[in-house]
Protein backbone atom coordinates (compact mmCIF):
# COMPACT_ATOMS: atom_id res chain seq x y z
CA UNK A 1 0.00 0.00 0.00
CA UNK A 2 2.52 2.30 1.22
CA UNK A 3 4.58 1.49 -2.38
CA UNK A 4 1.50 2.13 -4.64
CA UNK A 5 0.96 6.02 -2.43
CA UNK A 6 4.72 6.65 -3.63
CA UNK A 7 4.25 5.59 -7.45
CA UNK A 8 1.02 7.74 -7.49
CA UNK A 9 2.92 10.72 -6.07
CA UNK A 10 5.97 10.16 -8.52
CA UNK A 11 3.04 10.38 -11.09
CA UNK A 12 1.46 13.45 -9.81
CA UNK A 13 4.72 14.87 -9.58
CA UNK A 14 5.92 13.97 -12.72
CA UNK A 15 2.01 15.58 -14.66
CA UNK A 16 2.93 18.78 -12.56
CA UNK A 17 6.50 19.17 -14.30
CA UNK A 18 5.22 17.81 -17.67
CA UNK A 19 2.40 20.86 -17.54
CA UNK A 20 4.83 23.65 -15.75
CA UNK A 21 7.28 22.36 -19.06
CA UNK A 22 4.84 22.30 -21.70
CA UNK A 23 4.52 26.20 -22.29
CA UNK A 24 8.32 25.84 -22.93
CA UNK A 25 8.71 23.20 -24.75
CA UNK A 26 5.51 24.36 -27.61
CA UNK A 27 7.45 27.54 -27.78
CA UNK A 28 11.04 26.13 -28.90
CA UNK A 29 8.84 24.12 -31.05
CA UNK A 30 7.09 26.90 -32.61
CA UNK A 31 9.99 28.94 -32.91
CA UNK A 32 12.30 25.93 -34.05
CA UNK A 33 10.63 23.58 -36.32
CA UNK A 34 7.06 26.01 -37.31
CA UNK A 35 8.97 29.07 -37.50
CA UNK A 36 7.02 31.90 -37.52
CA UNK A 37 6.99 34.06 -40.75
CA UNK A 38 9.53 37.16 -39.88
CA UNK A 39 7.12 39.97 -41.85
CA UNK A 40 4.35 40.75 -39.75
CA UNK A 41 3.01 44.10 -41.22
CA UNK A 42 1.25 44.46 -44.18
CA UNK A 43 2.62 47.67 -45.67
CA UNK A 44 6.73 48.90 -46.33
CA UNK A 45 8.65 50.08 -43.86
CA UNK A 46 10.68 52.76 -45.74
CA UNK A 47 14.15 54.23 -44.20
CA UNK A 48 12.86 57.57 -43.33
CA UNK A 49 16.41 59.64 -43.37
CA UNK A 50 16.44 58.11 -47.21
CA UNK A 51 13.35 60.20 -47.72
CA UNK A 52 13.35 63.26 -45.39
CA UNK A 53 10.03 65.37 -46.04
CA UNK A 54 10.71 68.00 -48.82
CA UNK A 55 9.48 71.31 -49.37
CA UNK A 56 6.64 70.53 -51.94
CA UNK A 57 5.52 73.59 -52.92
CA UNK A 58 1.69 72.63 -51.68
CA UNK A 59 -1.58 74.89 -52.13
CA UNK A 60 -4.93 74.75 -50.85
CA UNK A 61 -7.85 74.17 -52.81
CA UNK A 62 -8.27 77.68 -53.27
CA UNK A 63 -4.03 79.37 -53.74
CA UNK A 64 -3.38 79.52 -49.82
CA UNK A 65 0.32 78.02 -49.42
CA UNK A 66 0.66 75.46 -46.45
CA UNK A 67 3.29 72.86 -46.43
CA UNK A 68 2.91 68.83 -44.78
CA UNK A 69 4.89 70.48 -41.51
CA UNK A 70 1.32 72.06 -41.10
CA UNK A 71 0.66 68.56 -39.89
CA UNK A 72 3.03 67.22 -37.72
CA UNK A 73 2.01 65.95 -35.00
CA UNK A 74 -0.29 63.61 -36.36
CA UNK A 75 0.01 60.54 -38.45
CA UNK A 76 -0.88 61.19 -42.15
CA UNK A 77 -2.00 58.82 -44.72
CA UNK A 78 -1.14 60.35 -47.67
CA UNK A 79 -2.31 59.52 -51.24
CA UNK A 80 -1.24 61.16 -54.85
CA UNK A 81 -3.72 61.69 -57.73
CA UNK A 82 -4.89 63.91 -60.15
CA UNK A 83 -7.70 66.13 -59.73
CA UNK A 84 -9.97 63.95 -62.37
CA UNK A 85 -10.06 61.41 -59.39
CA UNK A 86 -10.47 58.20 -61.47
CA UNK A 87 -12.27 55.09 -59.70
CA UNK A 88 -9.13 53.94 -57.99
CA UNK A 89 -8.56 57.33 -56.73
CA UNK A 90 -11.68 57.74 -55.20
CA UNK A 91 -11.76 53.94 -53.81
CA UNK A 92 -8.41 55.15 -52.23
CA UNK A 93 -10.26 58.04 -50.15
CA UNK A 94 -12.82 56.27 -49.52
CA UNK A 95 -10.63 53.56 -48.12
CA UNK A 96 -8.36 55.87 -45.69
CA UNK A 97 -11.80 57.66 -44.51
CA UNK A 98 -13.00 54.72 -43.69
CA UNK A 99 -9.96 53.20 -42.27
CA UNK A 100 -9.50 56.54 -39.67
CA UNK A 101 -12.95 55.99 -38.86
CA UNK A 102 -12.27 52.31 -37.87
CA UNK A 103 -9.49 53.83 -35.57
CA UNK A 104 -12.28 54.57 -33.40
CA UNK A 105 -10.96 56.56 -30.56
CA UNK A 106 -7.71 57.02 -32.23
CA UNK A 107 -9.11 57.89 -35.20
CA UNK A 108 -8.53 62.09 -33.73
CA UNK A 109 -4.19 61.01 -34.03
CA UNK A 110 -4.75 60.74 -37.91
CA UNK A 111 -5.16 63.33 -40.82
CA UNK A 112 -5.90 62.18 -44.20
CA UNK A 113 -3.68 64.04 -47.21
CA UNK A 114 -4.19 63.81 -50.74
CA UNK A 115 -1.64 65.41 -52.80
CA UNK A 116 -3.42 66.46 -56.15
CA UNK A 117 -0.65 66.73 -59.07
CA UNK A 118 -2.01 68.89 -61.44
CA UNK A 119 -4.34 71.91 -62.16
CA UNK A 120 -7.61 70.11 -63.01
CA UNK A 121 -10.81 71.58 -60.83
CA UNK A 122 -12.17 68.91 -58.33
CA UNK A 123 -15.96 67.81 -58.48
CA UNK A 124 -17.69 69.50 -55.67
CA UNK A 125 -19.59 66.18 -55.11
CA UNK A 126 -16.11 64.50 -54.43
CA UNK A 127 -14.84 67.65 -52.04
CA UNK A 128 -17.99 67.13 -50.27
CA UNK A 129 -17.65 63.18 -49.67
CA UNK A 130 -14.75 63.37 -48.57
CA UNK A 131 -14.59 66.46 -46.48
CA UNK A 132 -12.45 66.09 -43.76
CA UNK A 133 -9.42 64.72 -46.82
CA UNK A 134 -6.92 67.75 -46.59
CA UNK A 135 -6.33 68.57 -50.41
CA UNK A 136 -3.69 70.11 -51.63
CA UNK A 137 -2.00 70.99 -54.69
CA UNK A 138 1.48 69.63 -54.85
CA UNK A 139 4.36 70.29 -57.96
CA UNK A 140 4.28 66.36 -59.39
CA UNK A 141 7.81 66.06 -60.25
CA UNK A 142 8.82 66.67 -56.50
CA UNK A 143 6.37 64.29 -55.17
CA UNK A 144 7.77 61.69 -58.04
CA UNK A 145 10.99 62.22 -57.02
CA UNK A 146 10.35 62.15 -53.04
CA UNK A 147 8.02 58.97 -53.00
CA UNK A 148 9.62 55.59 -53.39
CA UNK A 149 7.21 53.34 -55.30
CA UNK A 150 7.45 49.43 -56.14
CA UNK A 151 8.77 48.53 -59.70
CA UNK A 152 6.06 48.81 -62.49
CA UNK A 153 3.59 51.30 -60.51
CA UNK A 154 3.34 54.64 -60.01
CA UNK A 155 2.96 57.33 -57.11
CA UNK A 156 -1.05 57.23 -57.63
CA UNK A 157 -1.33 53.49 -56.86
CA UNK A 158 0.02 53.61 -53.56
CA UNK A 159 -1.07 55.28 -49.69
CA UNK A 160 1.79 56.08 -47.52
CA UNK A 161 2.17 57.07 -44.11
CA UNK A 162 4.38 59.50 -42.73
CA UNK A 163 4.48 59.24 -38.76
CA UNK A 164 4.14 62.39 -36.29
CA UNK A 165 7.45 63.50 -36.41
CA UNK A 166 7.17 64.23 -40.15
CA UNK A 167 9.33 60.75 -41.14
CA UNK A 168 7.87 59.01 -44.38
CA UNK A 169 7.76 55.72 -43.13
CA UNK A 170 5.48 53.17 -44.84
CA UNK A 171 4.15 51.96 -48.07
CA UNK A 172 1.05 50.12 -49.22
CA UNK A 173 0.89 48.05 -51.88
CA UNK A 174 -1.23 48.72 -55.42
CA UNK A 175 -4.53 47.47 -54.40
CA UNK A 176 -4.12 47.36 -50.91
CA UNK A 177 -6.55 45.57 -49.06
CA UNK A 178 -8.36 47.81 -46.29
CA UNK A 179 -8.51 45.12 -43.89
CA UNK A 180 -4.97 44.72 -43.74
CA UNK A 181 -3.57 48.74 -44.04
CA UNK A 182 -6.39 48.23 -40.70
CA UNK A 183 -4.16 45.80 -38.70
CA UNK A 184 -0.98 47.89 -39.50
CA UNK A 185 -2.62 50.83 -38.66
CA UNK A 186 -3.87 49.50 -35.39
CA UNK A 187 -0.49 48.24 -34.35
CA UNK A 188 1.08 51.44 -35.00
CA UNK A 189 -0.91 53.30 -33.31
CA UNK A 190 -1.15 50.94 -30.55
CA UNK A 191 2.50 51.20 -30.37
CA UNK A 192 3.48 54.80 -30.82
CA UNK A 193 3.21 57.29 -27.92
CA UNK A 194 3.26 60.31 -30.20
CA UNK A 195 0.56 61.40 -32.08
Amino acid sequence: MEERKKVIGRWKLLAILMVCASPIFFSYLTYYVIKPEGRTNYGDFIDPRAYPLPVLETTTLDGKPITLEAYKGKWIMLLVAGGDCLSSCEKKLHDIRQLRLAQGKEMERIERVWLITDAQPIDTILIREFDGTHMLRANPDLVSAWLPVEPDTTVSDHIFMIDPLGNLMMRFPKDADPNKIKKDLYKLLKASSIG
